[in-house]
């Protein structure tokens, strides 16, 4: 016999009504919402410094390929403002609120953030492509958790991650590995 849809209307009614002042948050939302606010809110930390540094990125790099390379660490920086955004109005429909903090942004970020010694588009490139593998692998770990629990949440980091994933495609395309790195 099929799957039937089947769901109890009344009830559903009854219990928006009983519980308008939880926003979007219904009872099919079975997560942990004061652990999910916090790994998010550890995203929210991660994409500003991921966003910061390829700004920063965009504005030092030196060498022949300066200017296209400054193009897209210009548009990755944006599509990290952006993630940034995303998430941080998440957190708000969950209830809780985006932790902005610059005192504690790095602490939380999943990324490092280090002003870079060298200028070279290479070391630039290297270090955003390290951080965007970095990224992938705690979204992907973050989708993984999140499961059935909340599937609005899942999809936003589903897509981030997308995203990332692109980034890191298009990194890995002009990255150079020197001869002392491992493969």
């Amino acid at each position: 016999m099929p799957n039937q849809f089947a769901i109890d209307v009344t009830k559903i009614r009854e219990e928006a009504r009983r519980n308008i002042t939880q926003g979007p948050v219904t009872p099919a939302n079975t997560a942990d919402l004061e652990r999910l606010i916090d790994v998010l809110n550890q995203v929210v930390a991660t994409e500003m410094v991921c966003y910061l540094r390829y700004t920063q990125n965009a504005i030092v790099a030196q060498g022949i390929h300066r200017e296209q390379v400054a193009d897209m660490f210009r548009e990755h920086a944006g599509e990290e403002l952006d993630h940034f955004q995303r998430v941080s109005d998440r957190i708000n429909q969950l209830g809780g609120s985006p932790d902005m903090d610059p005192a504690t942004l790095v602490a939380r970020s999943h990324t490092e953030y280090e002003t870079p010694a060298e200028t070279d588009l290479q070391g630039m490139i290297r270090e955003n492509f390290v951080a965007e593998r970095i990224v992938i692998e705690t979204y992907t770990e973050i989708v993984r958790w999140i499961g059935e629990s909340d599937p609005t949440t899942r999809r936003l980091i589903e897509d981030i991650l997308k995203e990332e994933e692109d980034h890191a495609d298009e990194l890995n395309d002009l990255y150079q590995p020197s001869g002392s790195e491992s493969a």
